[in-house]
C-alpha cells in the first residue's frame, strides 16, 4: 500500500521560506515520478513541479523560479523548498506518485491526470 505523509507546511510572512517534505512508502515500481501540486480555496489543484527518479526536474507554469524541488532517494524523501513565499502561495500542497514510468522519459508531467497517489496535504498560509 503506498502512502505519502508531507510535512513542513506553516503560517509565514511574505518573503519568509518553508521547506516541505513527503516521505514515501510502499512504492514498488522501479521508475516513477513524483511531484508536488498545490491547491487554494476556489481554485483547480495546480502542478508545481515533478521529479523523475534519475533526478530530472519540470516546473509548473505558474511557478516564478522561487520554488526548488529535490529528492533523497535513500530516505524515500521528496522536497519542495519554497523561497520568498507571497500571499498567493497560500494553499494546500500534496504531494504525489505515478505509477510505473519508462526510464527513458526526459521530464515528468506536471498535469494532475499522471498521478495515481496522493499525501494528505500540508497547508501553507502566507500574510502580508
Amino acid at each position: 500500500q503506498v502512502q505519502l505523509v508531507e510535512s513542513g507546511g506553516g503560517s509565514v510572512q511574505a518573503g519568509g521560506s518553508l521547506r516541505l517534505s513527503c516521505v514515501a512508502s510502499g512504492i514498488a515500481y522501479s521508475n516513477y515520478c513524483m511531484g508536488w501540486f498545490r491547491q487554494a480555496p476556489g481554485k483547480e489543484r495546480e502542478g508545481v513541479a515533478t521529479i523523475t527518479r534519475a533526478g530530472r526536474t519540470n516546473y509548473g507554469a505558474s511557478v516564478k523560479g522561487r520554488f526548488t524541488i529535490s529528492q533523497d532517494n535513500a530516505k524515500n524523501t521528496l522536497y519542495l523548498q519554497i523561497d520568498n513565499l507571497q500571499p498567493e502561495d497560500t494553499a494546500t500542497y500534496y504531494c504525489a506518485a505515478s505509477r510505473w514510468t519508462a526510464p527513458w522519459v526526459w521530464q515528468c508531467a506536471t498535469s494532475r491526470d499522471e498521478y495515481t497517489y496522493w499525501g494528505q496535504g500540508t497547508q501553507v498560509t502566507v500574510s502580508s
